[in-house]
């Protein structure tokens, strides 16, 4: 009977740290992809920059990579468009 106790004690032992291990590395990779996810939202934000200081330079006219200024035409159509959406919101909200 002792022995059964003992094995018992002994399975319950070697699970407990296997249960302590597993928990650790979910920790860990968890925190690991945090750091990504900051890491890629801080790149988004660097992108958005990136894409405003083109668009503010395009409208300078400083732009010249045809790529950049076909992005910044499309922009202004969308402002535009924008634009003529709110008066007619302004048009129904008058009558």
């Amino acid at each position: 009977m002792d022995d059964f106790f003992s094995e018992l004690g002994k399975k319950i032992s070697e699970t407990a740290d296997l249960v302590g291990k597993k928990t650790n590395e979910i920790l860990d990779t968890e925190k690991l992809r945090s750091q990504i996810r900051s890491l890629e939202r801080a790149n988004e934000r660097d992108y958005i920059d990136i894409g405003k200081s083109i668009y503010e330079k395009f409208q300078e006219n400083e732009v010249a990579d045809e790529s950049c200024i076909e992005f910044c035409e499309a922009i202004e159509k969308r402002q535009e468009k924008i634009e003529d959406l709110k008066k007619e919101i302004d048009r129904i909200k008058g009558e």
